[in-house]
């Protein structure tokens, strides 16, 4: 998302400083490199984030360590990596007077099973797994330091983003693992028998609600960002099979404790405030992912 962010903000004639560890792969920022500058360091490290945030009118929060299938194997790690960091860069942001601090939550996790659908930003939020309690827990540490100090924040409980430059071989994020897998005529792993159903969201409509979000001024601070519409896993292996004209080949593993049945947000408070809604349809997105996946693989 941070990529796709960038060029959202660069758009809009913001410049721009991007926060990236050091010696990873840059071909994501590739296109726009000399129009922004990036600092290297390391999110736990004080000094790095030291070396970042002074100047920055704004701070998008999109760091995270862990991801919801491997957190609860180690949820020490996760404290300590994503909460603890992310209460440091909040001091720092509050000494150094920054405006406003955008968080990317997770829709997908912090409220977890489902009392009503879709769930509206009242839902109650009890997450089954250590990557939505540590999203939870930052979100909490945002409003404590604006209730101490005044530090400004817009939280953004996202649904599923997917979309071009999304890795091809992780843990999170389907539809790039499954187009990755059709490319590269890999088999697809089915975790349950593909009742399991998501609220996808295109990157790109992500990026401009993160601006808007930036740009807004109201008292509204947690927005769901979604497509207000749920797709099951065995929904997206038709419609993939309709973009790429490829028959998966799928293996069907065991359901995962950490996966909720259903998750469909309700965007209606984005809509109504940001006055932002989703462009891009799931079948016109995963067709863009898709040309952009055959030229990786």
């Amino acid at each position: 998302m941070g990529s796709h962010l960038a060029e959202e903000l660069l758009g809009a004639g913001y410049a721009v400083r991007v926060f990236d560890r050091a010696n990873r792969d840059r071909r994501n920022l590739a296109p726009i490199a000399d129009e922004i500058e990036i600092i290297e360091g390391d999110f736990s490290n004080e000094a790095d984030l030291q070396a970042v945030v002074p100047g920055m009118d704004y701070v998008f929060h999109l760091i995270g360590t862990t991801l919801p299938a491997s957190s609860n194997t180690n949820p020490v790690y996760d404290v300590e990596s994503n909460v603890i960091g992310s209460v440091k860069l909040f001091e720092l942001c509050r000494a150094e007077r920054v405006r406003k601090v955008i968080f990317a939550s997770s829709g997908g996790t912090v409220y977890g099973i489902p009392q009503r659908l879709p769930m509206d930003e009242t839902h109650p939020t009890n997450p089954i797994c250590s990557y939505g309690i540590s999203k939870l827990a930052i979100e909490k540490y945002l409003h404590l330091f604006f209730y101490l100090h005044g530090t400004d924040y817009t939280i953004l409980r996202i649904s599923n983003p997917y979309g071009e430059r999304q890795r091809l071989d992780a843990s999170q994020g389907v539809i790039s693992v499954f187009l990755g897998c059709l490319a590269q005529n890999h088999p697809i792993h089915l975790w349950g028998d593909g009742s399991v159903t998501r609220d996808f969201l295109y990157v790109r409509d992500v990026a401009l609600a993160m601006r808007l979000a930036m740009e807004y001024g109201g008292d509204q601070r947690v927005f769901n960002v979604s497509a207000n519409h749920g797709v099951s896993v065995g929904e997206l292996l038709e419609i993939l099979l309709r973009v790429t004209g490829k028959s998966p080949n799928v293996l069907n593993e065991p359901e995962r404790s950490f996966d909720v049945p259903r998750n469909v947000l309700d965007n209606t408070v984005i809509r109504t405030i940001l006055k932002w809604e989703p462009r891009v349809g799931l079948e016109e997105g995963i067709r863009r992912t898709w040309e952009w996946v055959r030229k990786q693989v």
